[in-house]
């Protein structure tokens, strides 16, 4: 599968290796490649995945999978820039509104009866919008079993049923074993208000690799 990755930080390389490794066709995505490609953390990554080559947004082109891991505040300008290569693409959105803008921990900047998910939508009403992974940590979003050492819980929301196969199967390439589809793309402000307590959860933890598992009886 053809996958391009936008955003060059720890999700981003996490998910473009990840899909590197299970053979899929990946490209990084980032606004001006040069200077990424001179950044030390960067370019010891790229050294690791030959494979992944690094583009600017707006040369994103003939994916069939985007996957948006640029963080919240200015995800919706990186994507502008991608433009028409978000067009019938499947999007998985891993990104969530979070304002630190009055310290830590963050608030969030849309909730309760908007997304940051259904502003994507809005903005790119061809692509194919699918909300996952924005509940857990970056070093949980590959193989988390190696690292919990028990199944936990991930989430699905989009309005179109055959993009959620689409992300579900990658999920499940990941290693993640329980993928709870919410319903519609609406589902998201769930999701993304999750955050406020995922941060105040890993304060009283000290750390951030935990996750939610849903126990059903």
């Amino acid at each position: 599968m053809r996958i391009a990755v936008i955003g060059t930080g720890n999700v981003g390389r996490t998910l473009a290796g990840g899909f590197a490794a299970r053979n899929h066709e990946v490209v990084i995505a980032t606004r001006d490649p040069g200077e990424t490609a001179a950044r030390d953390e960067y370019a010891a990554w790229a050294a690791a995945h030959p494979s992944v080559e690094l583009v600017a947004f707006a040369d994103v082109s003939d994916a069939e999978v985007v996957a948006n891991a640029v963080g919240g505040k200015v995800c919706l300008e990186a994507l502008a820039q991608v433009g028409a290569g978000l067009d019938d693409v499947v999007l998985l959105d891993l990104s969530n509104p979070l304002d630190f803008s009055a310290g830590y921990p963050p608030s969030l900047f849309v909730k309760d009866d908007d997304s940051l998910g259904e502003q994507i939508q809005r903005a790119h009403p061809g692509a194919r919008v699918v909300k996952s992974l924005n509940t857990l940590n970056f070093s949980l979003m590959v193989d988390p079993e190696d690292k919990l050492g028990e199944t936990t819980s991930v989430f699905l929301s989009g309005d179109d049923e055959a993009a959620k196969d689409v992300v579900r199967g990658l999920l499940t390439e990941f290693g993640h074993r329980d993928v709870i589809d919410l319903g519609a793309l609406s589902t998201a402000r769930g999701t993304e208000m999750w955050l406020p307590l995922f941060m105040r959860v890993a304060g009283a933890l000290d750390t951030l690799e935990f996750n939610l598992r849903i126990v059903r009886s």
